[in-house]
């Protein structure tokens, strides 16, 4: 958004995408955990090639361990999902029955990638937020040397809305705005990026020395008197 468009009240910004990036206090001691515990799990895995440019864990993590530092890391993600979720929607909630709001968690996993590693374009269904915590990576200097891949190696790119109806659509001077339809979220060793699930991303192909590894997931919000707010009619 220009300075200009928000100094004049004749022009309204709408539908914004919020996307919220921390980093977790008690990173380095619980991402050193978490590497131990996932390169076992990945070795334990019969069906796992341990070859292969990505590895990706079923989405039941959190059901499979009852890990301190996995507990520690999802304290950090539902205080800063009610963060992102409360500062969204707290105008929308003061007329909500519920007085309280749960987060539940319906799939968390982890991936190591590298050997250009990616995944493709794509939305998490059946939840409100999605988000990635990046556990280990190379650091930003290590990571955009990579003489094939640059600045752009293993970023999560996320994508405008307006990106499915621009294309062969005209374009001057006038809407060149519409130009900026991507966000790059740079990995970085325990920052936590969370966002609408319904925004399409991509983890962009990954070469490092060390394995890029993240843990996602999923979730949903509910009020303890249901969700319903809004009265539904014809108008």
């Amino acid at each position: 958004m220009s300075e200009s468009s928000r100094k004049n009240k004749n022009i309204h910004m709408l539908w914004p995408t919020p996307i919220l990036r921390k980093k977790f206090p008690q990173y380095e001691e619980v991402n050193e955990s978490l590497v131990k515990l996932f390169c076992e799990h990945r070795i334990a895995d019969k069906n796992s090639d341990i070859e292969a440019p990505i590895y990706s864990s079923t989405d039941d993590l959190l059901r499979q361990y009852d890990n301190s530092s996995l507990n520690q890391l999802f304290a950090f993600i539902s205080q800063s999902v009610f963060e992102i979720s409360s500062t969204m929607n707290s105008e929308i909630w003061k007329n909500s029955q519920s007085k309280k709001m749960n987060m539940e968690v319906v799939g968390a996993w982890f991936q190591i990638q590298n050997g250009h590693g990616y995944h493709e374009t794509h939305t998490h269904g059946n939840c409100a937020w999605s988000g990635v915590y990046y556990v280990q990576v190379d650091d930003n200097e290590k990571r955009e040397s990579n003489k094939a891949l640059g600045a752009m190696n293993g970023v999560t790119r996320f994508y405008s809305h307006h990106m499915d109806v621009i294309g062969g659509g005209y374009m001057d001077s006038g809407n060149l705005y519409l130009q900026s339809t991507g966000f790059d979220s740079k990995p970085e060793e325990g920052v936590l990026c969370i966002f609408p699930a319904h925004l399409k991303h991509t983890a962009m192909p990954y070469i490092g020395l060390k394995d890029r590894i993240i843990v996602s997931f999923n979730v949903q919000v509910h009020g303890d008197q249901g969700d319903a707010v809004f009265d539904y009619d014809f108008y």
